[in-house]
């Protein structure tokens, strides 16, 4: 009788907690709508410019933008140690949709493919070590994307000061993020002292009053990371750099498609800082700070107030917009192939 009950009991001591912090997610996210509105109704207003844009342009950002989310399959599927392109696919694409829809960012899309991915049958503890090592090397990599303007910057190109403001973050953040993965991986000190300061955290909680462990479960996928990478390694390092840069490319486009010809570097600088935007929680996959920012930051790199809205447009349209449609349609096929329920051992099998 006292087994049966015990999950029960765990159960209603998360619960309000789990209560409290969706409430405050929610909020923040009406306060930030609150503030943006009067920003994107002005960017909204000019949807009827996107048929203007050259045609042939977008079609080429289509393709750019589509080579980068394959690329993030790649690097997926190596993490992950999983051979299953379907999978990976298609619980990527609904788990970016569910971030665009629900409040929290890449932590929302990430546990919406978490469960996916177990769904099919990969390990869970693969998919924990893997989304979180693809997630952070991907960070890095956006981060590291203004030192591409630096040999321009140092040529004598005049960069404006609120673009070499997000350089100067990105760089920092890039180096801070670099030492921690370095250190991470050569040494277990900072994975133990790390899974200490979860575990104390989690014991904060009703129901994880005896949490432990953290530490040696972060060795263990540490080092699974390790070998799923072996051999394979420039291949990930191929496809971590190829998913930005492809994306930076299909925005190339989109300002080609309204007629902006801006400095290619002043556009890596642009789009670093509209990508940090993107890592703000409060709104789904930063609807309002991404429009704002990146229109303020193209214009700042030489592209009228129109052409920056326009290409704005065109860009999110591409990355936020018609990935929600995909991510639907790629939903449903993962659904009829593993089920609601339950798990599959197709996405391990060679």
């Amino acid at each position: 009788m006292a087994t049966a009950s015990q999950p029960e009991v765990h159960a209603h001591g998360r619960k309000p907690w789990r209560v409290i912090f969706r409430v405050l997610l929610l909020l923040a996210t009406a306060v930030s709508l609150y503030f943006l509105f009067p920003s994107l109704v002005d960017l909204f207003t000019q949807w009827h410019s996107l048929a203007d844009v050259e045609p042939w342009w977008l079609l080429l950002a289509v393709v750019f933008e589509a080579t980068s989310v394959t690329a993030l399959w790649e690097v997926q599927r190596i993490a992950l140690r999983t051979p299953s392109w379907f999978a990976v696919g298609t619980s990527q694409l609904a788990g970016n949709a569910a971030g665009n829809v629900i409040p929290g960012g890449g932590a929302t899309a990430g546990a919406f493919s978490y469960r996916l991915l177990v769904r099919a049958g990969v390990r869970r503890d693969d998919v924990a070590a893997g989304l979180a090592a693809v997630s952070i090397a991907n960070t890095a990599t956006i981060l590291a994307f203004p030192l591409l303007a630096l040999p321009a910057i140092l040529g004598g190109l005049q960069a404006p000061r609120g673009l070499l403001t997000t350089a100067y973050i990105g760089a920092g953040a890039f180096v801070l993020a670099v030492l921690a993965g370095l250190a991470a991986f050569l040494w277990d000190r900072p994975l133990q002292e790390a899974g200490r300061a979860v575990d104390a955290v989690l014991r904060l909680f009703p129901g994880k009053r005896d949490a432990h462990g953290s530490g040696e479960r972060l060795l263990a996928q540490r080092d699974g990371l390790r070998h799923a990478f072996g051999t394979r390694w420039p291949f990930a390092l191929c496809a971590i750099v190829a998913k930005p840069a492809f994306d930076y490319l299909g925005l190339l486009c989109c300002l080609a498609a309204v007629g902006a010809r801006p400095n290619p570097s002043l556009v890596v600088l642009a789009y670093s800082g509209s990508m940090l935007l993107t890592l703000i929680p409060f709104t789904p996959g930063g609807l309002g700070f991404v429009e704002a920012g990146l229109t303020g930051l193209l214009t700042l790199a030489g592209t009228t107030a129109h052409q920056a809205v326009v290409a704005t447009l065109a860009y999110r349209l591409l990355t936020f917009w018609l990935p929600l449609l995909v991510g639907g349609v790629a939903y449903l096929l993962h659904r009829r192939r593993y089920g609601s329920a339950g798990a599959s051992t197709s996405a391990t099998s060679p």
